[in-house]
């Protein structure tokens, strides 16, 4: 039997359940399910564990090995489950060695690593989109972020890697690639030459992309930390109509002093700053943004300014977080906010997101958009917002729809 993926949390992980599924399979594991996790929160931590064991249950006869975030982590809450066969670091899954051994635990010190080797996948299983993986790691240390201990410091690959990637999955029929990684903006900062002013940087990469690239229709961001993009982006946001009008920004809160005790780089004044500055130069821009509810020492005031910023930034899509303190960093430590004040306000942020999604969509009615046709008649605009399409719509085009309304969740086609 072959070797089964499960993959947990972000696109990156997705690009890397590619990478394992081969290297497992060119090791000659057989009858085998990878669990491939998640460490953001406590809550993808526990529905990892709860997969394990279901697994385990389904597949009573299979090896189960865990990796990903947790797994470099929580190595030992891992280990300890009766279920698991074997864990293996963030490193070491993408090296086929490792797949070829036998040891219970195989993890090493994420904190060495300090290059990017090239991994190359023909496809990403189950997306019509293609996700690209130009960087890793993260060099800040913001107090609730338990990642960078998943994923160690940053560090980018080569901007020749990352084209002949692309260019690869461009030529095998992908007509949508994503750039990801944990810290995109941070890109190049590792490479030879980043010390000097022409050390490449994001914005360096996504122009060398759409140049050596012409047959790629659509190219798109993942997160970003706004304080981090460079003249060259912001250009390329402004000149290129091929990378998409929609940026996923890594905000976190509203209010300044819950930024500094985060540890954040920006304050509220450059988020609004940064959403003004690239709605001016796109003004078809459409952002989303990460946004913790309850973190340690929030009151209702600063929670406030989290919700004020929605408007102020005019965000139209919203990931919430309610707060989850991670063993080991400082946020943990803190005073933190009762349990049920946190749901709510998490409920409240939902609510919000709610509403600014209903009047985004309220405005795209009567407009013509370019769809990418995904799985189970639904696709994504320009703008990645989401349309209901006709039953037996083949998925993977290009189609040009016009917009007759909505559900309060998707776009209605006529």
């Amino acid at each position: 039997m072959s070797v089964d993926v499960v993959t947990f949390g972000c696109r990156l992980n997705a690009y890397e359940s590619e990478v394992i599924r081969r290297e497992a399979g060119a090791a000659g594991l057989r009858n085998a399910v990878v669990v491939n996790t998640c460490a953001v929160t406590a809550e993808a931590v526990r529905k990892a564990r709860q997969s394990i064991r279901h697994i385990k249950r389904e597949r009573p006869a299979a090896r189960v090995i865990v990796t990903g975030c947790a797994a470099q982590t929580e190595a030992a809450t891992f280990a300890a489950m009766p279920e698991v066969d074997r864990v293996i670091g963030n490193e070491e899954k993408l090296d086929a060695r490792y797949w070829q051994a036998n040891e219970k635990v195989a993890i090493s010190d994420i904190m060495t690593a300090r290059m990017m080797a090239p991994h190359s996948v023909d496809s990403i299983e189950g997306h019509v989109r293609a996700f690209v993986q130009v960087q890793n790691g993260c060099d800040h240390r913001c107090t609730f972020c338990i990642i960078p201990y998943g994923r160690g410091n940053s560090r980018s690959l080569p901007m020749n890697d990352v084209v002949v990637q692309v260019r690869r999955l461009t030529g095998n029929g992908y007509s949508e690639i994503v750039l990801t990684g944990v810290d995109i903006t941070s890109y190049g900062g590792d490479l030879a030459g980043a010390a000097r002013q022409d050390a490449p940087r994001l914005g360096t990469l996504v122009k060398r992309i759409l140049k050596d690239v012409p047959d790629l229709a659509r190219l798109r961001l993942s997160s970003i930390d706004s304080v981090e993009a460079d003249s060259d982006l912001l250009d390329a946001i402004a000149t290129e109509p091929r990378l998409m009008p929609h940026l996923h920004l890594s905000l976190q809160a509203g209010d300044d002093l819950i930024l500094k005790r985060m540890k954040r780089r920006h304050s509220r004044a450059d988020a609004i700053s940064f959403c003004n500055q690239v709605r001016r130069l796109r003004p078809d821009m459409a952002f989303g943004a990460d946004i913790i509810a309850g973190f340690p020492t929030e009151n209702e005031d600063m929670f406030t300014r989290s919700l004020d910023l929605v408007d102020a930034c005019g965000l139209t899509q919203l990931h919430v977080f309610p707060f989850s303190p991670r063993p080991g960093t400082p946020a943990a430590r803190m005073p933190q906010v009762e349990r049920a004040l946190v749901k709510e306000r998490a409920r409240r942020l939902r609510e919000k997101g709610e509403a600014v999604l209903r009047r985004h969509l309220d405005a795209q009615i009567g407009t013509r958009r370019r769809v990418l046709t995904e799985s189970h008649g639904v696709g994504h605009t320009e703008q990645f917002t989401a349309v209901r399409l006709a039953a037996g719509t083949a998925r993977g085009k290009m189609l040009d729809v016009t917009i007759a309304g909505h559900d309060g969740r998707q776009l209605l086609t006529a």
